[in-house]
């Protein structure tokens, strides 16, 4: 079994034992790393992810958007290219849990089309891990190399994670993994330079 297959396996253990209350509190402690960050500061789209898996939870950041008058974006799976567009949200729809449940198990807008990523100013992405250069590695299906692989420079690429999900050990990439540009943990933010071939 290689390096990667275990640590998934590890790490989605690890989510998994995570009780209701420590996710309330992590999702807690994310939100005021958030707001000392300037990108989310600056932003006035940001796309987000809903939590399906043992994610850090994103309601808190979807509310704090709203409240602050940013528009809201969720992922879209396109299934004829395997990438992800978006789709603006509503604070009615959020609310009201307007969504459906797509065959791999997240909720996604209702919605036949979305939008390219390079419209976005931020996104905030789940992962398995990120190690010390940004390297991410993601939940397996690929989307979101693929979806940045058209987007090197827009949006501003932060990953949001537990703290053990940051690892020490560099990570095996890929030729066509794409990098973050931050992290955001319950401890701490990171910043990246993304130097590694996009």
């Amino acid at each position: 079994m290689n390096q990667n297959t275990e640590l998934r396996k590890m790490i989605r253990k690890q989510r998994r034992s995570l009780t209701p209350l420590q996710q309330r509190n992590i999702e807690q402690q994310c939100l005021k790393q958030f707001l000392k960050h300037s990108q989310l500061q600056y932003a006035k789209k940001v796309g987000v992810y809903l939590d399906a898996f043992g994610e850090v939870r994103t309601r808190l950041l979807i509310e704090f958007c709203f409240q602050h008058g940013k528009q809201v974006y969720l992922p879209l799976i396109c299934n004829m290219n395997k990438t992800l567009r978006w789709v603006r949200i509503s604070k009615h729809q959020f609310h009201n849990h307007l969504f459906s449940r797509h065959p791999l198990g997240m909720l996604e807008p209702i919605a036949s089309r979305g939008l390219h990523i390079s419209i976005l100013d931020l996104v905030v992405m789940p992962l398995l891990a990120c190690d010390d250069k940004g390297a991410r590695m993601g939940m397996g299906g690929g989307f979101y190399d693929r979806t940045l692989a058209s987007a090197l420079h827009r949006p501003y690429r932060l990953g949001l994670a537990h703290d053990f999900q940051k690892l020490d050990i560099e990570l095996k990439r890929n030729p066509w993994d794409q990098a973050l540009d931050g992290l955001i943990t319950p401890s701490k933010t990171y910043h990246f330079k993304r130097h590694f071939s996009q």
